[in-house]
């Protein structure tokens, strides 16, 4: 029915806002953290970057870390989610232990850099195919609110259409009551002028 369709329409309607609300402040807190980075991301300027800063980057790292482990799920690698780890369990550290020979050709920031701009590229695609997906609920409820609309006008209209039949068909069966009367009288009748005449 259509009231229950709405229900769940309004229910889907409600999870996405939600969803769409929390994935949108990811992004601003993503974009914001490679902000920050990309202003420090020169080695040099990375050791000047105040202690705040890149707490803040920690800080929002672990945030989407945890609150959207399960979409990162296969996108992030093992050694860029021990990076990560890394990063947020000790960021001053981090920059200041001695790079391995895979690091050395990437500096330790860029890698957290590279980390945080893969986690927005996600959340942006995620939301663009959740956005789409809202319009396709939408446009499916409203193809079925429309379909259940007409299918309601039908009914209206085939019911209007019986109570006028069975109107006409009442005042035929008036009419033709009537006329049985009619005819038992006008048979009464001969039958009376038919026994005069035989009385004659």
């Amino acid at each position: 029915s259509l009231d229950k369709a709405t229900a769940i329409r309004e229910k889907q309607l409600a999870e996405f806002n939600a969803e769409e609300k929390d994935v949108l402040e990811s992004i601003s807190a993503l974009k914001a953290a490679v902000t920050v980075l990309s202003k420090h991301n020169s080695a040099s300027a990375f050791f000047q970057m105040p202690r705040t800063h890149m707490l803040g980057v920690a800080a929002t790292l672990q945030n989407e870390l945890s609150k959207h482990s399960s979409l990162l799920e296969g996108v992030l690698t093992r050694s860029e989610r021990r990076a990560a780890a890394a990063f947020v369990q000790s960021p001053q550290d981090y920059f200041d232990a001695a790079p391995t020979f895979k690091q050395s050709y990437a500096p330790q920031s860029g890698e957290i850099f590279g980390i945080l701009r893969q986690m927005k590229e996600t959340f942006e695609s995620n939301l663009s195919a959740s956005q789409k997906e809202e319009m396709a609920n939408q446009k499916a409820y409203e193809d079925l609110k429309a379909a259940k609309e007409e299918e309601s006008a039908a009914g209206q209209a085939q019911l209007e259409a019986k109570t006028g039949e069975l109107a006409d068909a009442d005042e035929k069966n008036a009419q033709a009551k009537v006329d049985v009367e009619d005819t038992k009288a006008s048979l009464s009748a001969d039958e009376q002028f038919l026994m005069m005449l035989k009385e004659k």
